[in-house]
């Protein structure tokens, strides 16, 4: 896609939100710091694009436009954090031959952040994922406990990482596993309370670590319609505080623009997820100034 027609249908496309107070166009004339975030989940192994013929997806996704994409976008601004929010596993031919191999050193040559992990993730049990960790050149974040099984020390409560002098923290969260991961593949891993997990993460994150913008990434799913207390990313944001951006998985939501909805000191926290296979790359675009203000704009890429 030529530069200018990309900046222009994403002038366009974008979903503008106002947060701490001010719009997004009070930023143009102050001295702000602006930071992207781009993020897939639930890619399942889906490394080719859909083929021409596709009925719901046709020329849609694959690995080498989405790379082409987050090139185009990072010469654009330098300032990029690239995450994932779970099941890199489990859905093509690759997966069943390689192992995960394929996918953690494509993720590597797109140079991905941050990840956490998805219950497909699980799939050739911890010591698949585990196996396959030395093609990962980025960490992983998560709230299940390790402690007792071969994953302990490899996976992170948290990661802060500072990109242009703004301290980003992210931390990650996973769905229950009973009824979705066998136990043989899962071993000893503790299913820990998402809403109990987020609450610690994002205090440490915000108030001890003095982030200036904290990060879930979620796999508990986006919303369950037919359970509506069941724990997912809208109750986990207005039942937590200090979490500025939840990038969600599991439900293959996709999402044209974020949600923004209240948490429980009435602050805005910014929701996106982007369907599934790779078929968009979402984008969050923050703006900080001196005093840590914050604005943001976000969308949906389809790649």
């Amino acid at each position: 896609m030529e530069r200018r027609d990309f900046i222009k249908k994403t002038a366009v496309s974008s979903a503008f939100l106002s947060l701490g107070g001010l719009s997004l166009s009070s930023f143009n004339s102050l001295d702000s710091k602006h930071i992207t975030i781009l993020h897939t989940n639930d890619v399942h192994s889906y490394i080719d694009p859909f083929p021409a013929n596709h009925p719901k997806n046709p020329n849609m996704g694959g690995v080498a436009r989405r790379a082409a994409l987050i090139e185009t976008i990072r010469k654009e601004n330098s300032n990029v954090l690239l995450l994932d929010a779970g099941d890199i596993f489990q859905g093509t031919p690759y997966f069943n031959y390689y192992g995960g191999e394929l996918e953690f050193k494509l993720m590597s040559m797109m140079k991905y952040d941050i990840v956490t992990i998805g219950n497909h993730d699980f799939d050739n049990g911890i010591e698949g994922l585990l196996a396959q960790m030395p093609h990962a050149k980025f960490d992983f974040v998560s709230n299940y406990g390790f402690k007792n099984t071969v994953l302990d020390g490899h996976v992170k409560p948290y990661k802060i990482i500072t990109v242009d002098g703004v301290k980003i923290g992210v931390f990650g969260l996973g769905v229950a596993l009973d009824g979705l991961v066998d136990r043989k593949n899962s071993k000893e891993t503790v299913y820990n309370d998402p809403i109990e997990s987020a609450t610690d993460m994002s205090r440490i994150l915000k108030q001890e670590q003095k982030c200036d913008i904290v990060i879930c990434l979620s796999h508990i799913g986006y919303a369950y319609k037919d359970e509506p207390e069941k724990v997912c990313d809208l109750l986990l944001a207005k039942k937590t505080r200090n979490i500025d951006l939840i990038i969600g998985g599991h439900t293959h939501t996709f999402l044209d623009k974020p949600t923004i909805e209240k948490n429980l000191d009435g602050k805005e926290v910014i929701i996106n997820q982007v369907g599934c296979y790779g078929i968009n790359l979402g984008r969050i675009d923050f703006f900080l100034t001196d005093d840590k203000k914050l604005a943001s704009q976000g969308r949906a890429i389809s790649v």
